[in-house]
C-alpha cells in the first residue's frame, strides 16, 4: 500500500507538466506557437518528451508500476477479507471492564433472558451475533458489525485499477484529432481531413464514424466595459451534420464543455479565431491564391499570426507572413496591436517574400510557417523591409511588378477536437464505484460489542463493553453513550417481558 501511494503521488506530479506545457495530442497549434517563442527550451523539452507527457516512456513506466502495485496490494487483501467476511464475532474477553468503553450493573433478571433479548436487540441493529454459555453458568453475547467497511475499501482500489485500465484501453482503441473549420465550410470525417490526427495503437482509420459537419456560424460575446473589458462571456458554434447513409441533416450547437456526440464520436469546441479572405495575384495579374486563411491567435485580444503561400505565382513564387489585428491600433514604442478581440477595425500587417517556397523539396512543411531558406524579403525603394498594412477591402501592389495582395473579407473559424474513446463508459462506472467505495470506507463504523450476564447469589451481574475499530476523538464517548442506551433498553424490555 505504501508503494502504491508513493506511485500515485508520482503519477500526480508527472501530470503537472502536461497541464502547464502545450500537448501535441491536445493542441498542436499551441505547441507550434510555444516552440516558436522558446526555441532553446524546445530542444530540451523534446528530448524529455514534455510535449507528449501522457504517452512518454517515463509517464507510462509510472502508470504500469502503479497498476502492478495496485494488483499486488488488492489480491492478498481480497483473500484476507474473504476469510474475515464469513468469520463469527470474536469471543468475549475475560475482563470486559478493562476495555475503554464498558459498563457494569446488577439486575434481578435471569441471565438467560438477558442474553436472548440482547441477541435480538443487536440483530435488529444489524450486528452479527453469537450467544455462548460459559463454564461458570453465565451467558456471553458477542456481536460485530461494519464488515462492509473493508468491502468499500477494496471496491475503491479495484475501481481505481479499473479507471487506469479504462484510460489505457481508451488510448489504445480510440483516437483523437483536431481540425479548424471556417464558417461556411464542411468537414468530412476521414483521415485526410484532419489537421492533426493521433490514433491509438490498436485503432484503424477504417473505423472512423461516417459523418460530415458544416460550420454555419460562430458567435462570441465579449465584455464591452468594466475592469474585464474584452473578456469573452460565451462561445457558440452553430453546425449542421449528417451521418453516412442518411439524407437528413440535423442542426446542433457546440459550446465549451457541451460536446456533440455523433455515432460514438465526441466533438469538442476547443478554440476559435479569424480567417481573413485574401486574394493574391502574380506579376501577370493571374489569381494564384484566393480564399479564407486561418490565422492562429497569439494574445487575448486575438492578434493572430498567419502565412500565405502562392507557389504558382509567376515570374516568382510569393509568400507572406504577419499578423491579423481584429481592432487595429498603434502606440509609441509598441507598434501595431489589437485593442479589442472583436473585429471592429480588422487589419492585416504582412511582410512579403519572393523566391522558392521549398514546397517541391519533399520535406513536409506546416501551413502556419514559412520556410525562408531560399526566399528574399521584399524591400522598399529605400532598401527597408516592406510592411503591407491592409484594411478590409484594400489592395497593395508589390514593388517590381511581382504581384499584389487584397484583403477581401473576414470569416471566423472554430477549432474542433474530435475523439472516440470506447472505454469511456467503463471509466465513468469505475469512478462512480470508486466514490461509493470511498464513502463506505469512510462512514461505515466497524464496532464490536460484548455482553456478559452471570448469576451470582440473589442477583445477576451484567457487564457490557464495546470496541470501536475506528477510534478517534469523540468516538469513545459516542460508544459509551450507545452502551448505556443498550443497557437501559435491555433491562427495561426484559423486565416488562418477565411481568
Amino acid at each position: 500500500m505504501r508503494t502504491a501511494l508513493i506511485l500515485l503521488m508520482l503519477l500526480g506530479l508527472a501530470s503537472i507538466p502536461g497541464s502547464l506545457i502545450p500537448q501535441t495530442r491536445v493542441d498542436p497549434n499551441a505547441v507550434a506557437n510555444w516552440q516558436a517563442a522558446h526555441p532553446d527550451l524546445t530542444r530540451i523539452y523534446t528530448k524529455l518528451e514534455l510535449f507528449g507527457v501522457y504517452g512518454s516512456a517515463w509517464f507510462s513506466a509510472i502508470y504500469l508500476l502503479l497498476m502492478v502495485s495496485l494488483i499486488g496490494c488488492i489480491l492478498p487483501r481480497i483473500r484476507v477479507y474473504w476469510r474475515a467476511f464469513g468469520a463469527r464475532p470474536p469471543r468475549a474477553p475475560r475482563n470486559l471492564l478493562r476495555l475503554p468503553a464498558s459498563i457494569s450493573t446488577t439486575t434481578q433478571l435471569p441471565a438467560k433472558a438477558i442474553a436472548d433479548h440482547a441477541a435480538q436487540l443487536l440483530r435488529r441493529a444489524r450486528y452479527r451475533v453469537d450467544v455462548l454459555e460459559e463454564a461458570d453458568g453465565g451467558f456471553a453475547v458477542t456481536a460485530q458489525r461494519g464488515y462492509l467497511r473493508e468491502a468499500g475499501n477494496l471496491m475503491f482500489h479495484v475501481s481505481l485499477l479499473a479507471v487506469l485500465v479504462a484510460f489505457a484501453a481508451g488510448d489504445m482503441f480510440g483516437y483523437k484529432g483536431s481540425v479548424n473549420i471556417v464558417t461556411g465550410q464542411t468537414f468530412t470525417n476521414t483521415r485526410e481531413a484532419y489537421d492533426d490526427y493521433a490514433p491509438g495503437s490498436l485503432f484503424s482509420a477504417s473505423r472512423l464514424a461516417g459523418f460530415n459537419l458544416k460550420l454555419d456560424d460562430f458567435k462570441v460575446d465579449y465584455l464591452t466595459s468594466g475592469p474585464q473589458l474584452g473578456q469573452p462571456t460565451s462561445f457558440r458554434a452553430d453546425v449542421t451534420y449528417a451521418t453516412s447513409g442518411s439524407s437528413a441533416s440535423t442542426r446542433a450547437a457546440l459550446e465549451v464543455n457541451h460536446p456533440l456526440s455523433i455515432d460514438g464520436t465526441d466533438i469538442f469546441l476547443i478554440g476559435n479565431g479569424y480567417a481573413p479572405e485574401i486574394t493574391v495575384r502574380d506579376g501577370h495579374g493571374k489569381v494564384v491564391y484566393s480564399g479564407p486563411t486561418v490565422f492562429l491567435p497569439t494574445s487575448s485580444t486575438y492578434a493572430s499570426w498567419g502565412v500565405i503561400k502562392a507557389p504558382d505565382a509567376s515570374p516568382t513564387q510569393l509568400g507572406f507572413e504577419g499578423q491579423f489585428l481584429p481592432t487595429y491600433a498603434t502606440a509609441p514604442g509598441v507598434g501595431p496591436y489589437s485593442a479589442f478581440p472583436n473585429a471592429l477595425a480588422p487589419t492585416l500587417s504582412l511582410t512579403a517574400f519572393t523566391g522558392d517556397l521549398g514546397l517541391g523539396s519533399g520535406v513536409p512543411q506546416s501551413v502556419y510557417t514559412l520556410t525562408k531558406t531560399h526566399l528574399t524579403q521584399v524591400r522598399t525603394r529605400a532598401g527597408k523591409p516592406l510592411t503591407l498594412t491592409l484594411a478590409l477591402g484594400q489592395t497593395r501592389t508589390l514593388p517590381g511588378g511581382v504581384g499584389s495582395i487584397r484583403f477581401d473579407g473576414l470569416r471566423r473559424y472554430a477549432r474542433l477536437q474530435i475523439a472516440s474513446s470506447p472505454a469511456s463508459p467503463l471509466a465513468l462506472a469505475a469512478v462512480v464505484l470508486a466514490l461509493l467505495g470511498l464513502i463506505g470506507s469512510l462512514y461505515v463504523r466497524p464496532r464490536r460489542i460484548w455482553i456478559r450476564a452471570r448469576t451470582n447469589a440473589d442477583h445477576t451481574e451484567l457487564e457490557i463493553a464495546g470496541l470501536d475499530q475506528r477510534d478517534g476523538p469523540g468516538r469513545g464517548i459516542a460508544l459509551t453513550t450507545a452502551l448505556k442506551d443498550i443497557t437501559s433498553e435491555l433491562t427495561s424490555d426484559v423486565a416488562k417481558a418477565s411481568e
